[in-house]
């Protein structure tokens, strides 16, 4: 519903704030439309040599653009005509910051019918970003309900990661072993999964390195517990064995290698492990699909068996539901959509579904096999004459093996300009799998994914109520 406040609705000290998070998304589309190419907004090394800034860092007048967008969105709202603004500004804006936008009606002028608002952008640090006043003709007129003139856009103003992070930063945090957090990358996200309110991360790793670390990057870790370690095996060792005690709920892959940490995992008597084989799923954002996709498994299991890929479904029909799909569609993979001999996923794909049918995996809907395009596109399978529920409507992805499966989450990231969130079921806590090259919001959306199935582990009542991620 469109609505606004009209210049005698509004009354001084009226407020409304918003928030966003920075993306390399936000980048490079305001980037592209202001002509503004400058390199320390793409490239992390331009930002270090330039600006002597450990990231990238936003366009100051992207700050500038949410506060134009909170005037002419919310408060006044449609039919706002801009008369002038001033700002300063204080601090950069960093990838992965999340700027709190606030304007404030200030004062009002009946003659010409404007409204002074007082400006403001802080980040989740408290620190102030931008300030300033904007002038606005405020509208006289409320809007009539003549439909969305937003429909169109292709540019998401909120990705389903976003509300998902928005949904869970609410809940009690989830106490996480962060393995070895001897990296930029894994110690800035870890710290920023807590400043969103989706951890309480515990530190393990050596301690000398991590301290030094975290001052060269100006990061303030004295509230988190930190437990020394000698080496990365070692790392792994004690993380495992804080979940195993039930101090962690979830595990934090930081800067070693995921084999490594899997080492330790794995171990009847030590490790993590259950009666179900482990496996690791994409949570995918995909701007050109209407829905989350999950992708499963690209990254553990390489040549999974017919009795690997029953637990590896059954891994990812537990996450389905921990985010509130509580019948997901899944598509079991293959080149082609008929049973082939030749073609071992097509013999696999009509077992699991006959599984199914005879109640060996419950709580999903299941058709294969089914190639890729009939699997995404109703109209590519009603083309080709297959008829099933789950074509053109697949929440779950279950492909072949590790190869194919890596390669359609890379295409869809880098070609499809997906976001991805990264986690590994099957253990007795959930495995926050991140990559070096993964965005600032990729890491949350990870943490803000185990954060939610922790808390269905559990058995709370509030994530059965939640929005789909």
């Amino acid at each position: 519903m469109i609505t606004n406040k009209t210049f005698d609705e509004i009354q001084i000290g009226d407020t409304a704030r918003m928030q966003r998070m920075l993306t390399k998304q936000d980048i490079d589309v305001f980037g592209l439309l202001s002509g503004d190419m400058n390199p320390t907004h793409f490239s992390d090394e331009y930002a270090q040599v330039l600006l002597e800034r450990h990231k990238l860092v936003g366009h100051s007048m992207w700050g500038g653009a949410l506060i134009s967008s909170l005037l002419g969105n919310d408060l006044p709202g449609p039919g706002t005509v801009y008369q002038s603004q001033n700002f300063e500004f204080h601090n950069a804006v960093e990838l992965g910051d999340t700027l709190t936008i606030t304007v404030t009606a200030k004062a009002k002028n009946a003659s010409d019918g404007s409204v002074l608002f007082d400006c403001l952008a802080v980040n989740q640090r408290g620190e102030k970003v931008v300030t300033g006043v904007a002038r606005v003709k405020a509208p006289t007129k409320k809007p009539t309900d003549v439909g969305s003139p937003y429909s169109i856009l292709q540019l998401r103003h909120k990705t389903a990661f976003k509300r998902l992070i928005e949904h869970v930063k609410d809940w009690e945090r989830i106490p996480t072993a962060v393995c070895h957090p001897c990296s930029k990358e894994a110690l800035e996200g870890a710290i920023d999964a807590a400043r969103t309110n989706l951890i309480d991360p515990i530190l393990v790793g050596p301690e000398d390195k991590i301290r030094a670390l975290a001052d060269g990057l100006n990061l303030d870790i004295s509230p988190y517990r930190l437990v020394n370690t000698l080496h990365s095996h070692d790392s792994a060792v004690q993380a495992v064995a804080l979940c195993r005690s039930g101090q962690a709920e979830a595990l934090m892959k930081g800067s070693l290698h995921t084999d490594e940490l899997l080492s330790a995992v794995v171990p009847s008597a030590t490790g993590l492990r259950t009666e179900r084989r482990i496996s690791h799923i994409f949570a995918m954002d995909v701007p050109t699909y209407p829905r989350p996709l999950f992708i499963t498994d690209a990254a553990i299991n390489i040549y999974p068996t017919l009795e690997d890929k029953v637990d590896i479904l059954k891994n990812a029909i537990r996450l389905a539901h921990a985010l509130n799909i509580p019948q997901p569609k899944v598509a079991i993979l293959s080149a082609v959509e008929t049973v082939n001999p030749k073609i071992p996923a097509t013999i696999d794909a009509a077992a699991l579904c006959k599984m199914a049918e005879r109640g060996q995996i419950e709580g999903a809907v299941i058709d294969g096999p089914l190639a890729f395009d009939n699997a995404i596109s109703k109209e590519a399978a009603l083309i080709k004459g297959i008829h099933s529920p789950v074509a053109g409507e697949a929440d779950i992805l279950l492909v072949p093996d590790l190869e194919a499966g890596n390669m359609l989450a890379k295409q869809l990231t880098y070609l499809g300009r997906a976001d991805s969130a990264g986690i590994v079921l099957g253990a007795r806590v959930p495995i926050i799998l991140t990559s070096r090259a993964d965005s600032a919001e990729a890491r949350l959306a990870s943490c803000a994914v185990a954060v939610a199935f922790a808390h269905w582990l559990r058995g709370d009542q509030h994530i059965k109520k939640s929005a789909h991620a």
